[in-house]
Order: C-alpha cells, then structure tokens, then sequence
C-alpha cells in the first residue's frame, strides 16, 4: 500500500511516499481502508519530534514508528477475533495509526460510525480537533449567558470551539488573524479581535486559548474573579517543552486562586465523536474544511498549516 512515512524528525522535507506492508489489525483493533485523512498539529509534532520531551515515548534519535497521522475516515475492511462493535463494511471515522496511508489500524473505542449525509473529508477532520473543543467547553462549563473568549479561533479546535460555545448559548469573542476574520464569523462568534492589531481586553466568563503563547497573568486579567481558563495544546514555549510549562504553571496553582485553571488532555472516543457527530447530522455544526490534498501532497500540506494560512482544517483526500 501507499503511505507517507519519515525515518527522522525534521521539516516536512522528511516525509515521503512509499510503498508498505498493509497494516495488521490485531485481536481488539479494526484494520480500516482510508478515504481521507484530518492534518492537524499533531501530525506537526510527531514529525517535528517537538516539544523533544516527548520523544521519551516517541523515541529518543529517531521515531519508533516511520508512521503520521491519526484522524480518518474510511470503511472496514477487517476485525480483530475480540471486536465486536464494529463488522466489515461500516463505514467510520475516528482517530488511527497511521493514517496518512492507504490503510490503517484504529481501537473501537477511538471510532463512530458516519453518519449519512457526512462525506469522507468532512468526517476526517473531526476527530481530534472536534473532541478537543468539545472537551474544552465541557471544561470550562460553557454556558448560556456567559462571555467565552476564544483564542486561535481560525484554527481547526478554534473553529469547533466557536461552534460549540454559541450552541451552549454563550457570546463568542473570536481571537485570529485578520485574515480569518470572516471565517470565524460565519461560525458564529459576534466580535472578531486580530491580534495582529487589537490588544485583548474586556472581561470573560471563560477564555479557551488555543494558541498557547500567552502569560498566565494577562490571561487571568482578563477574566472575571471566578471564570475559568482551559489552555488546549502545547505550542510556543520552546523546542524543549513547548507549552508544557505554562500548563503544569496553571494546575499547579488551579487549588489557591478562585479561578478554574485547566489544561486537560484530549482523546478522542467514541461517545464524544457520536455526540459531535449527531450536531453534525442536525446541522448545528459544520465541518470546517479550507481545502483538501493528495495524499502524495501531506508535505505541502503540513507546510501550509505550520505558516498559519489554514482556515480550519486541512484534509488528505484518498
């Protein structure tokens, strides 16, 4: 099969297409044919190998596994002997190993089916980044009535998160380039502020930041004196830990202060892809998709989400 794949960390100058073994699924996975496939910072990091803390699990010189990329959408072609949620020829979507190829393997647990009137490419760029903001409005207990700030709201997460926000009936402030201004306007936030010009102000009942380059202190300025700050990511904070410290900085100190500090970790699993999925199904939310590649295209894809020109997501079409 054909599959992107790196045997160093790098630029996107390390990925290449080859051809490899089909995947195998083991007893408690599925082996799923790919129809497309979500780009997203992840994909960024695994081939970066930064923050470089976590190639202690990913591998320390080069990576354990010459394999990119997690979300996916596709139909079944196999079952593990322990399986039983899904059979061959569902179609679903979700988060893989190694799903910038051809096929890839995924745990039950991680996929949903799709659902009708949902294609490929907008299931594909669901999975993670749709999860993540749906975890980060749960977290930060977004409600009707309050004032949510969003910041990198023209981003895939940023885009759900505006979405998710407004459907719980709170008043969105956009945090983006000017660039994306339109865009997350259509997504439902009522003020856009670009950063590139406008300082932040004002008071928030709950800051989503997203982009990960912002002190804890400015941060806290800006909400009121019990709102809450979820930090989603790890980017910006150098090669070494990347946005690490600033989010062990804030639930190190979430106990003494009356604001909700939380960084929580996102994985994407069923029942949250199934409830995302059925606001999909009702309209209430959309897939946020500037354009699609090749699969042959992952390098120039990645290329154009590390400059910051992607409206929301990214997706390798199959």
């Amino acid at each position: 099969m054909k599959a992107i794949v790196r045997e160093r960390y790098g630029s996107a100058e390390v990925l290449t297409l080859r051809e490899v073994d089909r995947p195998v699924a083991g007893d408690k996975e599925v082996l799923i044919r790919v129809e497309a496939a979500g780009v997203d910072r992840g994909a960024w990091h695994m081939m970066t190998g930064e923050p470089r803390v976590m190639r202690l699990v990913t591998g320390l010189r080069r990576p354990r596994s010459s394999a990119l990329g997690m979300d996916l959408a596709g139909v079944v072609v196999a079952v593990g002997a322990r399986v039983t949620q899904f059979a061959v020829g569902d179609e679903v979507f979700g988060s893989g190993t190694g799903a910038f190829a051809e096929y890839a393997t995924a745990k039950p647990d991680k996929l949903a089916r799709r659902p009708a009137g949902m294609t490929a490419v907008q299931a594909a760029a669901l999975p993670v980044s749709g999860a993540t903001a749906h975890l980060a409005t749960r977290t930060a207990n977004v409600r009707k009535g309050q004032s949510v700030l969003v910041i990198g709201a023209g981003g895939g997460v940023g885009a759900y998160a505006v979405q998710l926000a407004r459907l719980a009936g709170a008043t969105v402030t956009a945090v983006c380039s000017g660039g994306k201004a339109e865009f997350v306007r259509s997504l439902g936030a009522e003020t856009v502020i670009d950063y590139t010009r406008t300082p932040l102000s004002g008071r928030y009942d709950a800051i989503l930041d997203i982009a990960g380059n912002r002190p804890l202190p400015l941060l806290r300025g800006l909400l009121t004196p019990t709102g809450s700050l979820v930090l989603v990511g790890a980017e910006n904070g150098g090669a070494v830990f990347g946005g690490l410290g600033r989010n062990l900085h804030a639930k190190a100190l979430d106990p003494w202060v009356k604001h909700r500090l939380k960084a929580p970790l996102s994985i994407a699993r069923t029942e949250d892809l199934e409830r995302l999925a059925a606001l999909f199904a009702a309209g209430d939310l959309v897939a946020p998709v500037d354009r699609t590649y090749p699969l042959a295209d992952a390098a120039e894809a990645i290329r154009s989400l590390e400059a910051g020109k992607v409206a929301g997501k990214l997706v390798l079409e199959l």
